[in-house]
């Protein structure tokens, strides 16, 4: 089920460019999607983040088999 676009209030409004698009939009609000444009744009940059798309470049620590805790004390 998808809203539709809110109607601005008259009067200046501050503005930014959309993470996922780069379409410049409203950052107020009464805009329910900000910082995105849509709503679309904002499932798609969550469906990135569930993905695993987004990630911190690096390199692990020796012995870090990425699989929780290890400490044997808790």
């Amino acid at each position: 089920m998808s809203r539709d676009a809110p109607t601005p209030p008259a009067g200046p409004h501050r503005t930014v460019a959309c993470p996922a698009c780069g379409t410049q939009c409203a950052f107020e609000p009464w805009n329910p999607w900000r910082p995105f444009c849509s709503e679309r744009c904002r499932i798609t940059d969550l469906g990135a983040w569930a993905s695993e798309d987004y990630r911190v470049p690096g390199k692990p620590e020796e012995g870090d088999s990425g699989g929780g805790n290890d400490d044997p004390k808790g």
